[in-house]
């Protein structure tokens, strides 16, 4: 298998993305739900936002199955201590908001979390 490591603007993913999805996803489903891939939260939430900008038809709900890419700052925050749950609380809705505002196409990149540009990318991971 060939491994790239070129990385490619939030733009670039959307473009590509939405053309595949209009290719080959029928106007009739309600919607599309993407995991994070490993991507950092930040850069998650970055792509779901160009996704939505993205020109052209869009006839599907577009967002996230809401896993790792509101997950990391989180548990970064709480470290299982229950003195910590008040910031393990304020990280999950900075996230939450911020990904909120990603599938309407209005988040601007200002929100940033404890681990918002940690890679979440963990090699061989299996779902």
């Amino acid at each position: 298998a060939v491994v790239s490591t070129q990385k490619f603007s939030h733009e670039e993913n959307a473009k590509a993305t939405v053309t595949a999805l209009s290719r080959a996803v029928p106007a009739a489903m309600p919607g599309v739900v993407f995991l994070s891939g490993g991507q950092s939260e930040e850069d998650s939430t970055l792509n779901l936002n160009a996704i939505n900008q993205c020109p052209g038809p869009k006839p599907w709900a577009l967002s996230f199955s809401f896993g790792r890419a509101l997950q990391a700052s989180v548990l970064k925050a709480w470290q299982g201590q229950d003195s910590n749950k008040g910031a393990a609380q304020t990280q999950l809705i900075t996230r939450a908001k911020a990904n909120g505002l990603a599938a309407m196409g209005k988040y601007k990149g200002d929100m940033s979390t404890s681990a918002g540009e940690q890679s979440l990318f963990v090699a061989k991971h299996q779902y």
